[in-house]
């Protein structure tokens, strides 16, 4: 019944080419796609945050294979592992569908950091260039999920839900479902038209990518009540556990980038020598309080005090001790 009410229909071969062994799919094919025309958006940006476009391709081709790493490693870990290590030959078959997004993020920022330190590229001005060349790349590459039906969200009977007919689909064939790749593209164009206006005004550098993945996640939390996953904990799916997690691992980064913003942005090299200042203002200032707090108490500085004084009585008279001699060991 829900079939019959349903008004889309993707009829679309998941495989685009296929050459003896090897098959290229439409997934693969608009990832491609997407991942160029986010390069082809984001250089101007970089242009004008002063990084070189060896900068920027030094950079992007170690990010790139650390998240394709990343974002299959863990989509294995959270799918079904022993299938894998039954066929260990698909457990990088990238082209056939099959990765999770925070995989990318949690092998590819690393490597990012590493790298824009490595090319003197400011570590904030590198996380603000992810913000703008991830959700529209994905946003593209989402297409070829819709055809490959590897997303997909519970049965429905929306007049927008989708039925799967070919064979090569991984969706269930011949069943209305939710169109969760659909949702996710238009997720996806949605927060790049956020984020673009704001790519010169959020400060200070770094910034931008707190508030990109503060927004994907939220995103997640909610895409993912309609998405046919497995719950693992509280009701709650593998994504949206992660969500929750990332959204609270980003407190600490943004206070870190609002503390020492010159760390991530060259804009506030300066305010690292204010600070400094202002330190040292403080240090002297607990100083004179200090000096003023032992002159209201009688003791002149660099007097000896009063337990001082009896202490050496001590020490000098035999009657107040051992009749030791300072510094003599004893016997």
């Amino acid at each position: 019944m829900l079939a019959l009410m349903a008004s889309i229909t993707i009829s679309l071969d998941p495989v685009l080419v296929k050459l003896g062994s090897f098959s290229l799919r439409w997934y693969g094919l608009m990832y491609v796609v997407g991942i160029a025309i986010g390069l082809l958006v984001l250089q101007p940006y970089a242009r004008r945050r002063a990084v070189t476009s060896d900068q920027l391709w030094n950079i992007f081709w170690g990010v790139a294979i650390a998240a394709l790493v990343g974002g299959r490693l863990y989509y294995v870990l959270q799918s079904d592992p022993g299938s894998y290590v039954q066929h260990p030959g698909d457990l990088f078959a990238f082209w056939q569908g099959g990765m999770a997004f925070y995989g990318a993020i949690f092998l590819g920022i690393p490597v990012l950091l590493l790298l824009a330190y490595q090319q003197r590229v400011p570590l904030g001005v590198a996380l603000d260039c992810v913000a703008l060349f991830a959700p529209l790349s994905q946003a593209v590459g989402r297409i070829g999920n819709i055809i490959n039906g590897d997303i997909v969200g519970y049965p429905s009977n929306a007049p927008w839900a989708t039925i799967y007919t070919n064979s090569h689909s991984f969706a269930p064939l011949n069943t209305a479902v939710q169109p969760a790749a659909a949702y996710e593209l238009l997720f996806g164009l949605a927060l790049f038209a956020v984020l673009w206006p704001l790519r010169f005004r959020v400060r200070p550098a770094g910034m931008l990518f707190v508030l990109y993945l503060s927004l994907y996640n939220v995103g997640q939390f909610f895409l993912f009540i309609v998405r046919d996953n497995e719950i693992v904990l509280f009701h709650l799916k593998q994504a949206q556990v992660t969500a929750i997690a990332v959204q609270l691992g980003l407190i600490p980064v943004a206070w870190l980038i609002a503390r020492r913003p010159w760390w991530f942005d060259p804009a506030y090299a300066g305010d690292e020598d204010d600070a400094d200042e202002r330190e040292d203002e403080a240090d002297a200032s607990d100083g004179s309080a200090m000096t003023d707090q032992t002159q209201d108490d009688g003791i002149t500085p660099g007097a000896p005090s009063a337990g001082e004084i009896s202490m050496a009585a001590r020490t000098e008279s035999p009657e107040a001790g051992w009749g030791e001699t300072p510094n003599q060991p004893r016997t």
